[in-house]
């Protein structure tokens, strides 16, 4: 056997955990977040649930980008914090406004990416902002379906449909692949020219 294959093996072992530190810390992150706890307990358990789900679990590794952008990570934490605090106070005003009763619907939205992990965060943050879960995905078309409350026409549908763009564009900055990047960036331009086509 070649000396070099023991630490040929220890290198890729390496960039492999590198390349998947950022999915473990996600894993611990969404723990801490689904039981609403930031402490070191919540931290501990999201630790062990983490290393149970990639070690004794031994489902196919996943594919990072091997891109993470710290600037716009922070953007999306603080834009998503401040939009759970909307989200909470707007659901709760619609559940106190005894005037009306707060539309529902089931709202597709395509997403532009064609990459697992980037879908899967965009539907658990769509579902832990208070108003919209996400009810089904289809794979195979890249359409996330989410019941949406609060909805009373076409222009909060589209709105809703915006906001799962947005979520995707922010977790796209923060950690998808230059690639999904560019597509991001051509789809944005194309609906931004599609909005100017119709208003005119």
């Amino acid at each position: 056997m070649s000396p070099d294959l023991p630490q040929s093996r220890l290198r890729r072992a390496a960039v492999t955990a590198w390349r998947q530190l950022p999915f473990f810390v996600w894993l611990i992150a969404l723990w801490m977040l689904l039981w609403g706890q930031f402490t070191w307990l919540a931290f501990l358990t999201g630790l062990i649930a983490a290393v149970i789900v990639t070690r004794v679990f031994r489902l196919p590794p996943v594919e990072l980008s091997g891109r993470v952008n710290l600037w716009w990570g922070l953007v999306f934490v603080l834009e998503f914090l401040f939009a759970v605090v909307q989200g909470s106070l707007t659901v709760a005003w619609q559940v106190l406004d005894v005037r009306r009763q707060p539309g529902t619907a089931i709202i597709a939205a395509h997403l532009v990416t064609d990459d697992d992990l980037i879908m899967t965060h965009v539907g658990v943050t769509a579902s832990l902002i208070p108003g919209s879960l996400i009810v089904e995905t289809d794979r195979d078309r890249r359409i996330l379906y989410l019941h949406v409350i609060g909805v009373r026409g076409d222009a909060d549908v589209e709105k809703q449909r915006a906001s799962v763009h947005h979520w995707e564009e922010r977790i796209v900055r923060a950690v998808g692949s230059r690639a999904q990047l560019q597509a991001i960036k051509d789809a944005a331009a194309a609906r931004s020219a599609s909005v100017r086509g119709g208003a005119r």
